[in-house]
């Protein structure tokens, strides 16, 4: 174990703690821990738009992959509300944690090879923010790009209703500085989650009128 390495809690199926375990350990091994994971619905256009952020290309998990708003892992002895901080840390919103609304608990397992095997109880979150994507600040290696996209368009997308949507938005230029540009999105170019964690998302949006 490299010293600097993280330390994550770590769980059995039914979410009680075992102990604590290195990083490379619990994705080697599959063992459960918990993430802290926000999306961000913006209205600014009055049609509710979700944030895609784009993972580093250095990730141990999902490089180059359109992912949550905000994620991170809970570090040990970390609270789900000390999970905050990555909105801080990723998009540079100071954002406190009474201000997100409860999706609820998502167990989720992704078997990535025979060496590498994600098993996350995923606290999720939304969170309205209205700003223009270039007032975020990104986290240099941690996100390399920052799209909006609709979030009629991405329910359509996630249940196969659709093959591709539109994404518009920013990523990382070969001169480190943030260029406009837009995607043509499918599932290939998303992390893999399954359609009922998405499911959870929009429930919420419309529970709480954030999504018609």
């Amino acid at each position: 174990m490299n010293k600097s390495e993280e330390m994550f809690d770590i769980y059995d199926e039914k979410m009680n703690r075992l102990g604590q375990a290195p990083r490379s350990e619990v994705h080697a091994k599959g063992l459960w821990h918990a993430t802290f994971q926000c999306w961000i619905v913006s209205l600014e256009n009055e049609e509710p738009a979700l944030l895609l952020q784009l993972r580093h290309p250095d990730k141990d998990l999902f490089p180059n992959l359109l992912d949550i708003s905000c994620a991170g892992h809970l570090a040990a002895g970390e609270t789900v509300q000390d999970g905050a901080r990555e909105m801080k840390e990723e998009l540079g919103l100071s954002v406190d944690f009474n201000e997100l609304v409860p999706c609820g608990l998502f167990a989720e397992e992704d078997l990535m090879s025979d060496h590498l095997i994600d098993r996350e109880f995923c606290h999720v979150f939304i969170y309205r923010c209205d700003q223009s994507l270039d007032k975020y600040v990104l986290q240099p290696d941690e996100v390399t790009g920052l799209f909006k996209v609709s979030a009629v368009g991405l329910e359509r997308l996630v249940h196969g209703e659709i093959g591709e949507l539109k994404a518009e938005g920013y990523r990382t230029g070969g001169n480190g500085q943030l260029e406009e540009t837009s995607l043509l999105v499918s599932l290939h170019d998303l992390v893999p989650h399954p359609a009922a964690y998405y499911d959870l998302v929009f429930q919420t949006l419309r529970k709480h009128d954030l999504f018609v």
